[in-house]
């Protein structure tokens, strides 16, 4: 490269810089410029060439009006239609949807920009609309629950509360948003398990809560949700519910015992007063304190049967084969066949003689049923138990041959009986024993003939491979 050439290489890159840093209409406008006045100066060169004087004048200033005026007038219409497009998407930015770009433009590029903004916009509005009224339609929701309701940001900052939390803590809404958990309250619920129980007193409630925490995120930051429940009221119902079926069970016990007891003593009392009494009064007598003995006895039973549902201990867990329990219990009953079908060879963790004990009452159970099918003649039908492994536990069926499910509303009350000699916790020892053992129990009718199958599941996780 020569000398000569530096100098024109390096003012073509000043240049280029120059270029660069103008605005992207100064650029725009600089291009057009630089494309029309060279041809207006050769045709300007060309005109005093052929025709010198006036003409050539006249002509000059006619190209040089054209090539300066055109791209001024091309630099405006740009920069206009760019401020529209510019206002259009500030519009749209700070929430203005009712301006929309006009597109008579003739089709072309443009065009297109400005239909696709239109288009977005009717997007955009159209979500911020339904995010506005889904977060209405949340706020409302949140505050028609009957539940108090508390977010926090990542430092402990009350972000938001309905109106059972407002109600709860006894200050206005706007004293609670922006203060500490801590001087609300609320800071142990921060930390510690998600969900728990806990006894609190709080200024507008003192109750039993379920405490649930869990966390979302707004703006991109973290927040943490607790959601407080009072379960004094319903745990209240309940445990009146309770204490109705149980004097009711109660009072029908006593009083089928008592009665014939209170009966039976006054007419010995009017037997002892008559003179002279009858030959046969001692017959009389033994008699009815032979029954007064044994309505005492049934009262025996059931106040015992009481307090050893009652009493029932927390399980002993340790590893316990399942077979050998479902052959024991089937060799207990004698009164009816039982079948026993084997099922795979597990180990499971539980209480073994909990287990039996829930498992004899559901073979007594089913025995009863099949026995009372038998009444109108002929052999009782055979009583079926097994087990299968089932979702991470252990399922223990027994199958009876009865007359079904009479009554199923009552088959978990304590105390309720059908039997004469029945004592009404059979059922219910067993699903307490079961749900200590993380599991239920169950009854249903047989979908192929009579009687109804019994389903004790143990909700504990298998150990041993099934063979």
């Amino acid at each position: 490269m020569t000398d000569a050439e530096r100098p024109a290489e390096t003012g073509i890159r000043a240049v280029l810089r120059r270029l660069l840093r103008l605005s992207f209409e100064g650029r725009i406008l600089a291009l057009a410029l630089g494309a029309g006045l060279p041809a207006a100066v050769v045709a300007a060169i060309l005109l005093w060439t052929r025709y010198p004087g006036p003409p050539a004048l006249a002509g000059t200033v006619v190209l040089g009006a054209a090539a300066i005026g055109l791209p001024l007038l091309a630099h405006r219409r740009l920069s206009y239609t760019l401020n529209t497009l510019s206002n259009l998407l500030e519009a749209l930015r700070e929430g203005d949807f009712s301006l929309r770009a006009r597109t008579t433009f003739g089709g072309g590029p443009m065009e297109e920009v400005m239909t696709e903004v239109n288009a977005v916009g009717a997007i955009v509005h159209e979500q911020r609309l339904g995010a506005v009224e889904a977060t209405v339609l949340l706020r409302k929701v949140i505050d028609a629950i009957d539940v108090a309701v508390f977010a926090f940001s990542q430092d402990g900052l009350l972000q938001l509360v309905n109106r059972p939390g407002v109600r709860l803590l006894a200050r206005p809404e706007a004293a609670l948003l922006g203060q500490s958990a801590g001087s609300l309250g609320l800071q142990e619920f921060l930390s510690g398990p998600a969900n728990r129980l806990v006894d609190r007193a709080f200024p507008g409630r003192v109750a039993r809560w379920d405490v649930r925490r869990s966390g979302f995120r707004k703006d991109g930051l973290p927040v943490r949700l607790i959601v407080l429940s009072d379960l004094s009221r319903p745990l209240r119902e309940e445990e009146r519910q309770a204490w109705k079926r149980l004097i009711r069970v109660l009072g029908h016990e006593l009083n089928n015992s008592l009665a014939p007891i209170k009966s039976t003593a006054e007419t010995l009392a009017t037997l002892l007063d008559r003179e002279p009494r009858p030959a046969d009064w001692e017959d009389d007598a033994r008699g009815a304190l032979h029954m007064i003995s044994q309505r005492s006895e049934a009262l025996s039973r059931f106040l015992a049967a009481y307090s050893r549902l009652a009493r029932l201990p927390p399980p002993t867990i340790r590893e316990t084969e399942v077979a050998p329990i479902v052959r024991r219990v089937a060799a207990l009953e004698s009164r009816v066949p039982v079948e026993v079908e084997a099922g795979p060879s597990v180990t499971v963790p539980a209480d073994p003689d909990q287990v039996e004990q829930a498992l004899i009452n559901l073979v007594q159970n089913g025995a009863e049923a099949s026995l009372e099918a038998a009444d109108g003649g002929g052999a009782p039908g055979p009583v079926r138990i097994g087990w299968r492994a089932a979702a991470g536990g252990l399922e223990l069926t027994v199958e009876d041959s009865g007359p079904g499910l009479s009554n199923p509303e009552n088959l978990f009350v304590p105390f309720y009986t059908t039997k004469p000699e029945g004592t009404g916790i059979g059922l219910v020892l067993a699903r307490q024993i079961a749900e200590a053992h993380g599991g239920t129990v169950t009854l249903e009718e047989r979908r192929e003939g009579r009687g109804c199958i019994a389903r004790m599941r143990l909700g504990v996780g298998l150990r041993a491979a099934l063979e």
